[in-house]
């Protein structure tokens, strides 16, 4: 009783304010010099090899630390370990909107029978796509890029296994995008969530088990956030400043939570839908929609503003259609880059050390300057914007996702 008591007084030390959360996480990943090893699963194309288990030489996974991979993050005890409590009580939760946690009703969607969308109190996005807060100490949305003509680029549910036909032809077109990684694949997948640093793209949160976070509690709300933010920075040396609820399922409450930990919620305002392409939506209607909103680049519909489009990381369809349409993309748009240069954020983690090249010093044909230190364009600004908001063909050689993580990801969206 001793030993546990003297562990949570320690471990209250270490949260002064939940503000201060990431920097008790102690990463034995240098982002600014990340090396991928040379090994079959990160070399082949073919599914099963680079699907195959493997260890990370800077990253060790012990199950006891850790939620269960793709189950609520307070699952294994983690809600009652001395970390996460001490986190906890450190938040003024009376200062925390009062709004319910959301039910789900018995035909698996979230129950909204009761609630009000003509006043929409809660800012509840699955209700009414809310994105401007209505309750006071709640971090804003952001949901698009303000530069003309830019396509936000962004990819949910990574890092995805067998990625590496498509993470090399975004690194062949010199496209960077914001990476929604989820806590599940970055423990088990480390040297693919430590590429998508080493390449310069933009990593953010996804939460821990890609669930509904409306209908989860406080404390759920708050582990799959936490946990998520403790794989990413555990194994790729940063820690996001942003994060993405899945289903864009979020309302006041939620973001409150997301605030404490510094966290900014990012939505969209175009989604292609292609995580159901082939599946509950036929795949000439995703394609469909990726052709109208290419169209949007050139006929004025984004003259004063831009867009951030969803998309997915999921497997082979939703990768290939990235494949497929990006260079279309770069032709109807000016600017085809993450959500963090797009608003002109060049310190998108809690580490101030890592920067991006503010808008403007880069572009679809320049690298940010980036954690890996590969930058070939101009030096970032030093001061920080506000925080509002030779392979074979990779187009030909792109493989399907494992079964395991798209049977996940499928019973998910079912």
């Amino acid at each position: 009783m001793l030993a546990k008591s003297i562990a949570v007084t320690l471990a209250l030390a270490q949260f002064a304010s939940a503000a201060e959360y990431w920097e008790s996480f102690k990463s034995q990943v240098n982002p600014k010099n990340i090396s991928i090893p040379s090994i079959p699963q990160t070399t082949s194309y073919d599914e099963v090899t680079q699907c195959t288990y493997y260890e990370a030489s800077n990253f060790q996974f012990v199950a006891s630390e850790w939620p269960t991979p793709w189950e609520t993050a307070t699952s294994n005890g983690m809600n009652t370990s001395a970390e996460f409590k001490a986190l906890y009580k450190s938040i003024n939760w009376g200062n925390m909107p009062n709004i319910s946690v959301r039910t789900m009703g018995a035909d698996g969607a979230i129950d909204m029978s009761d609630y009000d969308e003509s006043s929409d109190p809660d800012c509840w996005w699955s209700a009414t796509t809310c994105t401007v807060p209505k309750h006071k100490d709640v971090t804003p949305d952001i949901y698009t890029c303000p530069e003309p003509e830019t396509w936000g680029l962004t990819y949910d549910d990574g890092p995805n296994c067998s990625h590496n036909a498509f993470y090399d032809f975004l690194e062949e077109q010199k496209l960077k995008a914001t990476m929604f990684y989820i806590g599940s694949n970055v423990v088990d997948w480390p040297i693919g969530a430590q590429r998508g640093v080493k390449d310069g793209h933009h990593i953010a949160d996804h939460t821990w088990s890609h669930q509904m976070m409306t209908t989860l509690s406080n404390e759920e709300v708050l582990a799959e956030l936490y946990y998520t933010q403790k794989a990413i920075k555990m194994v790729t040396g940063v820690t996001p400043r942003h994060w993405r609820p899945a289903f864009g399922d979020v309302d006041d409450r939620v973001r409150w939570i997301a605030t404490q930990l510094n966290l900014t919620t990012v939505l969209w305002n175009l989604d292609t839908d292609d995580w159901a392409a082939g599946a509950s939506e036929p795949v000439s209607q995703v394609q469909g929609n990726y052709e109208d909103f290419i169209k949007m680049g050139s006929n004025g519909t984004f003259a004063t503003s831009g867009n951030i489009v969803l998309t997915h990381e999921i497997d082979n369809t939703t990768m290939q259609m990235a494949i497929d349409y990006l260079p279309q993309i770069k032709k109807n748009y000016k600017n085809v880059l993450d959500v963090a240069t797009c608003m002109n954020i060049t310190t998108p983690y809690m580490e101030n050390s890592v920067k991006f090249a503010p808008f403007g010093k880069t572009s679809t044909t320049s690298s940010v300057v980036t954690a890996a230190g590969s930058a070939t364009s101009a030096s970032a600004s030093s001061s920080e914007s506000a925080q509002t908001a030779n392979k074979e063909s990779s187009a030909s050689k792109i493989s399907a996702t494992s079964a395991l993580a798209l049977a996940l990801i499928v019973a998910i969206f079912a």
